[in-house]
């Protein structure tokens, strides 16, 4: 499914102030700065996302569906996550659509006041056959540490 809920300006400019914070090693409800390289440009791109840790493993959701972001880290197979001083190159592996629920549902337990409208029209009351059906909308990657 090729969803993308693309932010608007306002959107944009918190974004940035959020991602330049967590770049400066200050973390608001667990953002943390991302970088990846663009997979036309090879240019590095940075954007502030939510770690999920469920069971030990890490997990990096894009709760506005296909963003370039997503796109980039799908084609690189590796992100860099920390602050400028201390980035660290990560591999990660998309997760299957059958194993998304359960992540999904802990995602918007933890962070749905802060996505909400921009996840498919989930919420954290949303069924499992919703959380099902929103998966392939939903890019989910696991952290390869």
């Amino acid at each position: 499914m090729n969803h993308y809920d693309r932010p608007n300006a306002a959107a944009r400019a918190f974004n940035a102030i959020v991602r330049r914070l967590a770049e400066a090693g200050i973390s608001i409800a667990g953002t943390r700065a991302l970088r990846v390289r663009g997979r036309k440009s090879g240019a590095l791109h940075s954007v502030v996302v939510n770690v999920l840790r469920v069971d030990g493993t890490e997990y990096l959701v894009s709760p506005r569906g296909n963003t370039q972001w997503a796109r980039n880290a799908r084609v690189a197979g590796a992100v860099e996550l920390g602050p400028r001083w201390r980035r660290t190159p990560v591999a990660l592996t998309e997760v299957a659509d059958e194993a998304k629920p359960a992540l999904l549902k802990s995602y918007l337990d933890r962070w749905y006041w802060e996505v909400k409208g921009h996840v498919a029209g989930l919420t954290p009351d949303s069924s499992a056959d919703q959380l099902r059906a929103a998966a392939p909308a939903i890019p989910v990657f696991a952290l390869a540490r």
